[in-house]
């Protein structure tokens, strides 16, 4: 009967409050909290009807930020065990009701993103040190600066990952590796204090170039650039590592490996580009003045100035040979190597010592050998009167009383004029009876040689019989009888000059045949 009466009664108060939707409404509990009392009309927000397991997927459907951690296992609520929301929060207890209670002595905060642990955990640290009031206890920063803004005495320089540095256990303690930074501390860097290098305590902004901190140890003066680690280590500021063998193009060979930096590097490094020729630094030490060219390294080496590794058989084509070889360079290279060519003639060097005065020509080489100049291999053989019989003997003197050798001549009688026993009746071509190898011996067939055949009583005659008077030239004397035989002429010149025509050269008095008759 009560229950009827109950039912019914609810069912006229359904009926005539106007202001009551559903019977979730008439049978709520009691009042939400603030935070949620706009929401308290639509009990949907909440509830699912008969399927209370839903109310978690609600609340979360609101709460987004504590769905992110149920999500993802993060925060407080992500490492619960038990995820539903009615079991720790329950609503309907009032206005004023606090639904999220917490025991600050009973609460695990190894539960958070944010473990306590170091100077952290101590008994002095109160939860309101970092949690505010009326803020949320994840909204709490996990950020060291956030806390400890007055303590960073980099200013914010170095940015607010303080934990990158410094410990939770004391402010003071750090454990930065300097070597995840640009400039890793090795060598003597090592043990240096922070503070020499960081006199501002914005550690970004110390400088990272040796020159820095070492201008006083510089010797150089800056001279050589402020890329101190070029050369020098952080092992040790006297060890040096640089290699000009290895690190530059200029290999330091012989005497050059021992010369100190500065007597070839005497203005700055990087400013003036330093010449790699000889000359640059050698130029007082040439005593050619420049006439052999600026190319040193093809006579001189480094090992001593004074060594010259020049060959002039192997690297011209000119070869030194004989006297030439202990000849000095000057005595040939008078003028600027490379820009007078010089001539490779024997009269080139030698035209004072011509005694030919240049009647021979150029090619002393013909005669001459670079042993000594008196010493001649002159082939007689290939000039128009080659050296025959009693000719090979001679001294050249004897026929060239001078050097000018064109000037003598080719003639016998030119030598041989006081040998010529016929006075020049038989002209001055000895050569045509005469042969080099002996004066006396001789052979001239007059038969074959002129145009007047001897016969008859011509056969014996001497030479001087008919050739009675001397020839300056070409020996020309006439055929004709009466040239010779006038005064044998008993007709007086009667019958002509020809004699021939009835005379025979047997004999004078004898008289062609039938001659008689004609007459």
């Amino acid at each position: 009967m009560f229950r009827l009466v109950l039912f019914l009664a609810l069912s006229l108060t359904l009926q005539g409050v106007a202001r009551a939707d559903t019977v979730e409404s008439v049978l709520s509990p009691g009042k939400l909290i603030h935070g949620h009392a706009d929401i308290e009309g639509d009990c949907a927000q909440c509830h699912v009807r008969f399927n209370r397991a839903a109310q978690t997927g609600r609340c979360l459907d609101c709460h987004k930020d504590v769905a992110r951690d149920v999500q993802t296992h993060q925060g407080y609520h992500g490492r619960l065990e038990d995820n539903e929301c009615r079991a720790c929060h329950t609503e309907h207890k009032g206005r004023d009701m606090n639904i999220a209670p917490l025991d600050p002595r009973a609460f695990d905060h190894r539960m958070t993103d944010f473990l306590l642990k170091g100077a952290h955990s101590g008994p002095k640290i109160e939860c309101r040190d970092c949690h505010k009031p009326g803020k949320k206890f994840r909204e709490a920063p996990s950020e060291c600066v956030a806390c400890h803004k007055k303590d960073d005495k980099h200013k914010g320089s170095l940015g607010p990952a303080c934990a990158d540095c410094h410990t939770d256990i004391k402010w003071k303690q750090t454990r930065f590796d300097h070597g995840k930074t640009r400039f890793p501390l090795t060598g003597k860097h090592s043990d240096v204090n922070c503070r020499d290098c960081h006199a501002d305590p914005g550690f970004k902004g110390a400088p990272t170039q040796c020159v820095a901190c070492h201008r006083k140890d510089d010797t150089h003066k800056t001279k050589f650039g402020t890329k101190c680690e070029s050369c020098h280590t952080d092992k040790d500021w006297k060890v040096v590592l640089f290699n000009h063998d290895r690190d530059t193009k200029y290999p330091l060979r012989g005497k050059h490996r021992f010369a100190k930096c500065e007597s070839c590097h005497t203005g700055f490094l990087y400013k003036e580009k330093l010449p790699t020729t000889c000359i640059a630094c050698h130029k007082k030490d040439d005593v050619h003045k420049a006439r052999y060219g600026e190319k040193c390294a093809s006579c001189h080496s480094e090992k001593d100035w004074r060594a010259l590794l020049f060959d002039h058989n192997r690297d011209t084509r000119y070869p030194l040979r004989g006297k030439h070889a202990s000849v000095k360079c000057d005595s040939c290279h008078t003028g600027n190597l490379y820009r007078d060519k010089l001539a490779s003639t024997c009269v080139a060097c030698h035209r004072k010592d011509d005694k030919h005065k240049g009647q021979e020509g150029n090619k002393c080489e013909s005669c001459h050998s670079e042993r000594t100049w008196k010493d001649t291999r002159f082939d007689h053989g290939l000039t128009r009167f080659p050296l025959l019989g009693a000719h090979v003997k001679v001294e050249c003197k004897q026929c060239h009383p001078t050097a000018a050798f064109k000037d003598a001549s080719t003639r016998c009688v030119a030598c041989h004029e006081k040998d010529d026993k016929h006075k020049r009746k038989l002209g001055p071509q000895c050569e045509q009876c005469h042969n080099a190898r002996t004066w006396k011996a001789w052979d001239f067939d007059h038969d074959r040689r002129t145009h007047f055949k001897l016969d008859g009583g011509h056969r014996g005659l001497h030479c001087e019989a008919c050739h009675q008077r001397p020839m300056p030239a070409k020996v020309s004397l006439t055929t004709t009888c009466v040239s010779c035989h006038e005064s044998d002429d008993v007709h007086d010149g009667g019958f002509g000059k020809q004699c021939d025509r009835c005379h025979v050269t047997s004999s004078f008095k004898k008289v062609r045949a039938g001659m008689g008759l004609a007459r």
